[in-house]
């Protein structure tokens, strides 16, 4: 299996204060994976995912963060691609590793603890792009596009939003028009994650703009199309180092077998997976506040007032208490939802209601972290800043926690119709 075929022999040998600083993914703060019910396998699946971020990725968590870039990038991806990472749930017949979305978002929030940006751009290749292109994709697609995007030699990427269609996302204005054997798409996609670096994009565009959500349609665009162009990269307050931008289309010509399912069917596309991007992204999140613990217990051994360690101070252990149970609550919540849909259950009132209430969570417990550490978690020599600010991010992506509540909302009214 994955975890045995895989596992790495890498060490981390920080000291607490090296790791208070980086925020590194040691073992610090254990995670009780027989009390969070993993098999064996699934509790290896994390251990090797941990050490090979801990050598491969935290070193450069840091100044990723602060240069928003990261030159090693390309290179991460391929040694991502060798250990089965990119295609967690792709069929093993397509290079995948045939597993599950528990599986997926163990490798998401173990990425995650160590660069939440990294690991965004992370779940918007193997999440977003691949897993779209193994539900979607015609057998001619799959055998194009699957190969280069496991092994880690392409980056993929989606585009739904634009600058004045996010949560409205039926009110897109980009436009694809037939013509011949092609499609000509004129128009804009903004927020794009992966938008500098992606090589495969499935990108939604609307074919019949007078059928609204039955006129929209799902393309796969390959870097390099004539007419197709990325613009400047953004300045994010967070999640720096996923390298996000916008997309210009220019009389793009996209060849009619790339259409991804079928045409004006897109917002089916979209919304099946939408549900899938919200399960597998509150992974997110879960990393984040595993990250402050990392940080914050171990500073709160070494800092000393009055005397004594502050961790021995009741409000501070009031703090970790409180951060320890909001993550393990929202640990459990991820884990079972994900469990059901490895079972072929799932519904979209749950994949919203687990990345709204562990987004909500991470941004608190980001703020108790920064609150442990004082003066120290207001200034960047520490990482607890960063955690904050990239947490804030998942309040806002795939869908608002405003729109992941009415979700909910509309689910319960429909049931008293």
């Amino acid at each position: 299996m994955f975890a045995v075929r895989n596992a790495l022999r890498l060490s981390s040998r920080l000291s607490i204060p090296a790791v208070a600083r980086r925020g590194c993914a040691g073992a610090v703060t254990p995670v009780d994976d027989v009390v969070n019910g993993l098999t064996d396998e699934q509790i290896q699946l994390r251990q090797t995912v941990r050490k090979f971020c801990a050598e491969k990725l935290a070193p450069y968590a840091d100044e990723i963060d602060k240069k928003n870039e990261f030159p090693g990038m390309r290179k991460f991806w391929k040694e991502m691609g060798e250990m089965g990472l990119l295609g967690v749930t792709a069929p093993v017949e397509y290079g995948g590793t045939g597993l599950g979305y528990l599986e997926h978002v163990i490798v998401l929030e173990e990425i995650s603890r160590v660069s939440a940006g990294i690991a965004l751009s992370y779940g918007a290749h193997s999440n977003l792009c691949v897993n779209q292109l193994v539900r979607h994709a015609n057998e001619k697609q799959k055998e194009k596009y699957m190969p280069k995007l496991l092994t880690g030699d392409h980056v993929g990427a989606l585009a739904m939003s634009e600058s004045n269609a996010g949560s409205d996302v039926v009110s897109m204005k980009l436009r694809a028009k037939k013509k011949g054997d092609y499609y000509i798409l004129n128009g804009n996609k903004f927020w794009i994650t992966n938008g500098p670096d992606a090589d495969v994009l499935i990108v939604y565009a609307k074919t019949d703009p007078d059928a609204h959500q039955r006129g929209i349609t799902a393309f796969i665009v390959e870097k390099g199309m004539p007419g197709f162009s990325t613009a400047q990269k953004l300045d994010k307050l967070g999640m720096r180092g996923s390298n996000t931008c916008e997309l210009v289309f220019e009389d793009c010509k996209i060849p009619e077998e790339n259409v991804l399912g079928q045409l004006n069917k897109g917002v089916y596309v979209l919304m099946s997976g939408l549900d899938l991007e919200r399960l597998v992204l509150a992974a997110g999140p879960v990393g984040i506040m595993q990250a402050v613990l990392d940080v914050a217990v171990p500073y709160l051994h070494v800092r000393e007032a009055f005397g004594q360690k502050i961790g021995h101070f009741q409000l501070m252990q009031g703090k970790m208490a409180d951060m320890y149970t909001r993550l393990s609550a929202c640990r459990q919540y991820l884990y079972n939802v994900a469990r059901a849909c490895d079972k072929g259950h799932f519904n979209s009132m749950d994949c919203a209601g687990v990345i709204l209430y562990c987004a909500e969570n991470a941004t608190q417990v980001a703020l108790d972290g920064i609150q442990c550490l004082g003066g120290n978690g207001y200034i960047n020599d520490y990482p607890v800043g960063r955690f904050l600010r990239d947490a804030k991010l998942y309040e806002i992506g795939a869908g608002t926690s405003e729109v992941r509540r009415l979700v909910i909302g509309r689910t319960f009214n429909s049931m008293f119709k």
